[in-house]
């Protein structure tokens, strides 16, 4: 997952990007909408999911009368748009499994949009089911890579299922349940960390080894991620390190 975890790094850096030209905010503050009427609460100590999406919210600048905005529309207190969540499947260039989350006020012109996306990168959008087996939600918490001896021992004691390590970074993978109790050790004992999630991690990935095919796939996945309607994208793909860089010269 090395390939994986470069991209990563990627996103997070354009997530910075993004924020200043406003796209970011968008979608924060779609998703704080949909946590509210998800969660039936306005209040993030009663509702998880929008205690992070306030979290997030937040790391990205957002002013706080933003969010607030964004969860009295939730509430019904102040005149908004009707947004649902869809999630879409399909398949990139090399095969490699796309599931994406959404969050959009027109189904059927997300939908256009998506496969018109898919089918100029090479890839093609899929029916319901058709890969969303491949992803199982844990929780991911990715801290710089130092004080490794710490991280593991804490990320053992609080019950993570796996660690991965990288040259700059290593990944903490916890199932959901065990993901605040990790992430609040790790803040406890003063460990930086990058990013901190509830995400949809693969259970297999698939080998990218060609430029080409690389190319093609990042070129999708980006520009599936920059649609206003897309929340999240996940993908299998496992792209050499090597490559990475190579496309990112």
């Amino acid at each position: 997952m090395a390939g994986h975890s470069h991209w990563a790094q990627i996103k997070r850096k354009k997530a910075v990007q993004d924020a200043k030209r406003g796209q970011l905010f968008t979608k924060l503050i779609r998703e704080i909408i949909i946590a509210v009427r998800a969660g039936g609460s306005g209040d993030p100590e009663l509702n998880p999911r929008l205690r992070a999406a306030i979290q997030a919210a937040r790391a990205a600048n957002m002013p706080k009368e933003n969010i607030e905005r964004a969860i009295k529309k939730a509430l019904g207190l102040e005149e908004g748009t009707n947004y649902e969540e869809a999630v879409f499947e399909g398949y990139g260039p090399g095969g490699v499994a796309i599931l994406i989350n959404t969050i959009t006020d027109n189904r059927r012109r997300t939908v256009s949009e998506l496969r018109h996306l898919f089918s100029k990168h090479g890839g093609n959008l899929a029916e319901p089911g058709a890969v969303a087996w491949i992803f199982e939600q844990k929780g991911l918490i990715v801290v710089p890579k130092k004080d490794e001896e710490k991280i593991l021992e804490i990320a053992i004691e609080k019950g993570a299922e796996d660690t991965k390590e990288y040259e700059s970074e290593i990944e903490i993978v916890t199932d959901p349940s065990q993901f605040e109790d990790v992430k609040k050790a790790l803040e406890e004992a003063k460990i930086e960390i990058i990013s901190a999630k509830i995400t949809m991690v693969p259970k297999t990935t698939v080998p990218v080894e060609d430029e080409a095919t690389a190319s093609s796939l990042l070129k999708l996945i980006e520009a599936l991620d920059d649609h206003d309607d897309v929340q999240q994208v996940y993908a299998n793909f496992d792209i050499p390190e090597k490559i990475m860089e190579a496309l990112n010269k």
